[in-house]
């Protein structure tokens, strides 16, 4: 794990921008070419290819398969299920947006209309791990804003079976359709539709740079929610953190794999070796220790800077997708923190009580795509419409506007369309 302080150079690389490099790019783009034209037997080639599995006598998670599921699944997943759906519903209920409707000015009726998305796409990571919640974490959002129809992508394994807890949770979630594949082509199935795939409307969820990248290359196909890529987590800390609890947090993000970026921020020296050292023994007695060490040796650094100011700065160019804030007067830091997808503030507040329980989305913006795009909502599943109703009286009051703006920009008809239902000339 590399040590900086606020004044060295190398400390410019961590303001980030979300771009992808060509390599990427490049594959992804012939990835979607390929299931453009190729179809379903692109999907079942590109399975074979990238995961080795054999789906040629079906793509997708059968009735029986979901029955199975149910069946194998233990009583405390059940659980677990249902008691972060409740707070998924919860929290959506609170976040959902509301039609509202007011008279402007002129007298005119203007308002918006807020309505679901008809059928929407959950892209579910499952190459390392099978992330269940994740499954929760998006579809249990689309769920709650009104979604009819709800479809999954996910990787299967080599034998073409699909983990039972996350069909369980998908189900539980509202997803009916499942397909077999992951990866770029997952997302560009659901984005453009094959043979036996109907597209959707908006693709959300996590994945690797291929999947991003494949959600960002077929915006305008479909929406998507935001750019969330591998792991992130930075801690900024005072002497009031404990430095068990620190290290705990870092490593519960960096086991989710080998490109994970974890990031300690602090003013305290004494903090940092203890930081350091706890992260030493707690990492060799985890399970997931071969991709501890990949983050550990490469995607880990600590920074030691002189005040708060100066922390607060380097979060906010960072962007991290997870922030542990654990400073004396949070609540005087926290509205200065600008970028980041998500904030735990204080020492009992555990990132991993945010990735599977709490209730806000878990799908957080990575890469330093913070400073655009907000973590995973339930209002981002729901279309903005515009509404404008006018009587006589609210035209009357409106056409010398509408006529000089017609003038300035050279646009008579727009002006007439106004002055004819005021005057009745043609």
């Amino acid at each position: 794990m590399k040590t900086l302080r606020f004044d060295d150079p190398a400390l410019a690389e961590l303001d980030r921008r979300a771009v992808p490099g060509d390599e990427v790019r490049e594959a992804v783009a012939g990835i979607i070419d390929q299931v453009r034209s190729g179809g379903d037997e692109a999907l079942v080639s590109l399975t074979k290819k990238f995961d080795q599995a054999d789906l040629s006598g079906g793509l997708w998670v059968s009735e029986e398969e979901f029955e199975q599921a149910r069946a194998a699944i233990d009583p405390r997943t059940k659980d677990a299920v249902e008691a972060t759906l409740r707070n998924i519903t919860f929290f959506a209920s609170k976040s959902l947006r509301q039609d509202w409707s007011e008279l402007n000015e002129q007298g005119a009726e203007v308002g918006e209309r807020f309505v679901p998305f008809e059928r929407v796409g959950c892209y579910v990571p499952g190459g390392k791990a099978p992330l269940v919640s994740t499954a929760l974490m998006t579809a249990g959002f689309a769920g709650a804003a009104g979604v009819k129809e709800i479809m999954a992508a996910t990787p299967c394994g080599p034998d073409g079976s699909v983990n039972p807890e996350l069909l369980y949770a998908l189900h539980a979630a509202g997803v009916r359709e499942v397909l077999k594949v992951g990866g770029a082509q997952g997302v560009a199935a659901m984005a453009l539709g094959t043979e036996s795939v109907r597209p959707v409307q908006k693709v959300v969820g996590p994945g690797n740079r291929f999947v991003v990248e494949a959600k960002r290359q077929l915006v305008g196909a479909i929406s998507i929610d935001l750019l969330p890529g591998p792991s992130e987590i930075m801690v900024l800390a005072d002497e009031t953190a404990r430095a068990d609890y620190v290290a705990a947090d870092l490593l519960g993000q960096a086991e989710h794999g080998g490109d994970s970026v974890i990031g300690f921020v602090t003013t305290s020296p004494t903090l940092l070796e203890a930081v350091l050292g706890e992260v030493e023994v707690q990492a060799a007695k985890l399970s997931r220790g071969d991709y501890l060490q990949e983050v550990l040796s490469g995607g880990a650094f600590a920074i030691l800077v002189d005040d708060l100011e100066q922390g607060v700065k380097v979060v906010n160019d960072f962007s991290p997708e997870h922030l542990s804030l654990v400073v004396a007067d949070a609540e005087q830091w926290l509205p200065r923190i600008l970028t980041a997808g998500a904030i735990y503030v204080g020492n009992d507040s555990p990132v991993a009580v945010g990735d599977f329980l709490a209730g806000p989305s878990h799908t957080l913006p990575t890469g330093g795509s913070g400073k655009s795009f907000s973590g995973l909502r339930a209002d981002q599943f729901q279309r903005r419409i515009s509404v404008v109703k006018l009587d006589k009286a609210a035209v009357a009051k409106s056409v010398e506007v509408v006529d000089e703006f017609s003038r300035i920009e050279g646009l008579d008809a727009h002006g007439a369309s106004a002055r004819i239902r005021v005057s009745g000339e043609r």
